[in-house]
């Protein structure tokens, strides 16, 4: 991961970076941009900051976040200076200033930037945690050679004043690296005893965390139909993985459920090749929350969180579960499986009733990449956020805001229960009646017993994944839900 040094001067750098602010209101801004460094940045000789300010109008340089122009000085050192827009210079300003700059210099070996003397905290973390983020790459797979850049140095009047603010943001982006390298990973290696061994590898040094892998047999012993009917037609057997941080003291008990789909077939319901082919990406709930109790732990949040990763592959074979077969999950709720294309809410229901029953938690959220629905009532960048709690739905979205991801509150209609009914069964899986993403968390909701005002569901299917560069964003996994997940977890009392 990129190192990021806070210093309180810099030494001659080759590639330096100053932050530009859009004109002050009331100035005119002409085409020729009205943008200024700010006034209170670290000297840095030679007349760089002079020279800066005097490029801006020649460049037309608006500020704007996330915008970047780059100037040769090949007599004089700095050889480059980068004028970066930092809009009104609050934490989403700066992410998009670090993640353009990550991607200007990625030819440097090195960059030096500076921060004004009146930033506060919170544009360090968004500086940093837009370097690292948009500086990831997943080497297995994707081709290219990995941009040079490995250092940045960050100046500042008072270097101790950001050190929190930069932890915090190397947390999260290390975190989010993790789930983003286990959703890249190709199925060919990503069985669900490969994600639990990935499990166990990240917490071996950890004896303040516990985790618990069951194994097929364990889970027909203890009766989790929904997640062994998902994973019986594979040849590589379901696991459930249970993780928990006690910190001493802690007062609020969380419990995280992430589907984890290894790969999904679509099952006997078999899916088209267009719509098969990044199935990869279906454990990314999963990843993300496996990601964000390591990143508690890591930050020692004072809040208990228990992690369920339900996981298992929906493959094609003559032990394939059937569209009307009848399940029957932890707990003994039975469920009429109409669709075996819709297979992760078996194996979330299964975690969901265990955790009520067996874990008895405070607060109870899942993440999921569960329904194309998703994407068609809110794009390709929002989660669709349920939830009969108004309290519990504000704070976390809130958090996902303030962390730079996307999500909107959705509705759970009554009225569309009644859709769930099934003449064989306590629940029919997937109702045909429309309105996939929203009747799936009122199926999930029926498992939630006397949590269910304490329960909320996030269907994240589309911003789990981006087609291309943008932001802090790279192609591929996005890890969705690490940064909201510990922003709000770091507010849980």
């Amino acid at each position: 991961m990129l190192a990021i040094r806070l210093v309180s001067g810099a030494e001659r750098p080759e590639a330096l970076a100053v932050p530009i602010r859009p004109a002050p209101a009331g100035e005119a801004a002409g085409a020729d941009g009205a943008a200024t460094p700010p006034a209170d940045l670290p000297a840095l000789g030679d007349g760089v900051l002079a020279e800066a300010a005097a490029l801006v109008r020649p460049a037309r340089a608006t500020g704007r976040a996330g915008e970047v122009h780059v100037h040769l000085r090949p007599a004089g050192t700095p050889t480059r200076l980068l004028l970066a827009g930092i809009g009104a210079g609050d934490e989403p300003g700066w992410r998009s200033a670090g993640a353009a700059l990550a991607r200007a210099a990625a030819s440097e070996t090195h960059l030096t930037i500076v921060l004004p003397g009146d930033a506060p905290a919170e544009a360090m973390r968004g500086l940093a945690e837009g370097l690292l983020l948009a500086a990831y790459r997943y080497r297995l797979t994707e081709a290219g050679e990995a941009p040079a850049l490995t250092g940045v140095d960050v100046v500042a009047a008072d270097p101790s004043r950001y050190a929190d603010a930069l932890t915090r943001a190397e947390v999260t982006a290390r975190m989010t690296h993790l789930a983003r390298d286990l959703t890249n990973a190709p199925s060919s290696v990503k069985t669900p005893q490969w994600f639990a061994e990935q499990v166990e590898a990240a917490v071996a040094d950890r004896p303040d965390l516990h985790l618990r892998v069951r194994e097929p047999a364990e889970l027909a012993a203890e009766g989790f139909g929904g997640i062994l009917a998902v994973g019986g037609g594979s040849a590589s057997g379901p696991r459930l993985v249970e993780l928990d941080w006690r910190p001493a003291g802690a007062r609020t008990h969380v419990v995280l459920v992430g589907k984890g789909i290894t790969f999904d077939t679509g099952g006997i319901s078999i899916k088209p090749v267009s719509a098969m082919k990044l199935m990869r990406k279906d454990m990314a709930g999963a990843a993300a929350v496996v990601a964000a109790t390591l990143g508690a732990a890591a930050l020692r949040l004072p809040v208990r969180i228990t992690t369920l990763a339900p996981l298992a592959e929906n493959a094609v074979s003559g032990a394939a579960f059937r569209p009307g077969d009848v399940v029957t999950h932890y707990g003994g709720l039975t469920s009429e499986t109409t669709n075996s294309d819709a297979e992760g809410r078996l194996v979330l229901a299964d975690a969901l009733a265990y955790a009520v029953a067996e874990l008895k938690p405070d607060l109870l959220i899942d993440l999921a990449t569960l329904t194309g629905a998703n994407a068609v009532a809110l794009g390709k960048r929002t989660g669709a956020l349920y939830s009969d709690n108004d309290e519990l739905a504000a704070d976390l979205l809130a958090a996902i805001d303030a962390a730079g991801e996307a999500a909107w509150r959705m509705p759970l209609p009554a009225d569309y229960v009644e859709h769930l009914g099934s003449e064989v069964a306590d629940l029919y899986s997937a109702p045909s009646q429309g309105a996939g993403s929203v009747v799936a968390a009122l199926y999930l909701r029926e498992f939630t017993g006397d949590l269910r005002q304490r329960w909320l569901h996030v269907d994240m299917s589309a911003p789990s994944w981006a087609d291309g560069d943008a932001g802090e964003l790279t192609r591929g996994a996005t890890g969705w839900g690490v940064r909201g997940l510990l922003r709000w977890l770091a507010t849980v009392d």
